[in-house]
Order: C-alpha cells, then sequence, then structure tokens
C-alpha cells in the first residue's frame, strides 16, 4: 500500500507570518528584550535570510542572548501563550484544511524549520502534526544555549535531517511530498518526489518549472 509523506517548512509556508519573528516581537511586548533596535536588527536577519545569506549561528546567538538562563518551564510557558495569542491567527486556511484532511486520510506529517526545536515543536503540537523537527540547542541542566546540536535544519540540512528522521522510523514511505515558500529550501525541494510552493519568493519561483512541482497561492 502507498504510504505518502507530508513535509511541510514552516514560516510563510504553514503561516502568514515568520513564527520567530512574532516570537522575537512577543518578547519584547512581555519586556523580556529591552534592547533598544533588537525587533529592526531581527528583521534585517530576516532578509538576509530570504537572500539565502544567513549564517545560522549568527542568528541563534542573536535570538538566544535574551533567554540565557531561563528555565525550561518559563521558556515552555511563555512560548505556548505566543503560539495562542500571535501564532495561530495566521494559520492559512487552506493549510489548516489540509492538515484536517491528511489526519483523517491517516497520512504520517512532519513541519521541518529553521527555526529552533521548542518553539516548532510546540506549533506543531498546536495545529495537531504529530512530529516536528527543528533546529536543536545544546542544553545545560535547566536551560537552551546558542549552541547547535547536530545538523542544523536549514538548508541542505533539511535534507540530512530528514533522512536521519526517515532512518527511526519503523516504517517506509512510497513518496515525500514537500511544501514550502523558501529559496533556502531548494535542496529539499530538489529531493522530494512532489514540491508545492507556496507563495514562493521570487528566487524559488525560477525554478517552478519542473515535473511534480505546483505553485499554491494561499492567503
Amino acid at each position: 500500500m502507498s504510504q505518502p509523506l507530508y513535509v511541510f517548512d514552516m514560516d510563510d509556508t504553514l503561516f502568514d507570518a515568520d513564527c520567530a519573528m512574532l516570537w522575537n516581537a512577543f518578547l519584547v511586548e512581555e519586556g523580556i528584550v529591552t534592547t533598544p533596535g533588537f525587533l529592526e536588527q531581527d528583521r534585517q536577519m530576516m532578509v538576509r535570510y530570504a537572500n539565502g545569506e544567513m549564517k545560522m549561528e549568527d542568528y541563534l546567538a542573536f535570538a538566544m542572548a535574551p533567554l540565557a538562563g531561563m528555565s525550561k518551564a518559563q521558556l515552555t510557558a511563555l512560548v505556548d501563550r505566543c503560539v495562542d495569542k500571535h501564532i495561530l491567527p495566521k494559520l492559512f486556511p487552506q493549510a489548516e484544511a489540509l492538515i484536517r484532511q491528511l489526519k483523517q486520510d491517516g497520512i504520517t506529517m512532519v513541519i521541518i524549520s529553521a527555526s529552533v526545536a521548542f518553539l516548532v515543536e510546540a506549533i506543531a503540537r498546536r495545529i495537531g502534526i504529530e512530529h516536528a523537527i527543528g533546529i536543536n540547542l545544546v542544553e545545560t541542566e535547566d536551560s537552551y544555549t546558542a549552541a547547535i546540536q547536530g545538523t542544523p535544519s536549514y538548508r541542505e540540512g533539511k535534507v540530512t535531517c530528514l533522512e536521519q528522521w526517515l532512518l527511526a522510523q519503523p516504517e517506509g514511505y512510497s513518496e515525500v511530498h514537500f511544501y514550502t515558500d523558501s529559496i533556502n529550501d531548494l535542496p529539499l525541494c530538489l529531493h522530494a518526489d512532489y514540491a508545492y510552493l507556496v507563495n514562493p519568493c521570487a528566487q524559488l519561483v525560477q525554478h517552478a518549472d519542473r515535473e511534480n512541482w505546483q505553485v499554491l497561492n494561499w492567503g
């Protein structure tokens, strides 16, 4: 029997927003970040990300600095509040309908994102996707550092992380369907059997004329 696997990028694919940017804005809103120009620096980094030019180590050093020493329990509570207040309302209606249909059909779904794993996993739980892959961070006794543990799920690393995840599964999958908006995900688009480009960036559109690739306009 055919067992397809549906894999989703998160930011600007399932959601009409970059969830990491919403998270950083929430930290400012909550008074956890008080650094002047923090959100502008975040915006500039996301421009570099969109162009495929950002170094993930630099971004994590910036984004995790306000959370240094914060307990996992406190961080989890903050993430849950942010997801409910700011992130879930940005879920594309088409994404919500697709997730619901795939769940009804018993099809396995995975989110794979270049955001930190604690954020990706929380979002996946809330929208009903069982499996989530994000950037794992080195942990201390009760908090996260900015150091990357293992292969970061970013650019070519998404292919590596998905392959590692597949090897750990008890069953194989007949085909991989991948949804994304970003040129950063071109390696995984090429690796998948089917690619769906959701409101794709201009760079990714240039690759859209391939067999088994579709452009989707969600909103």
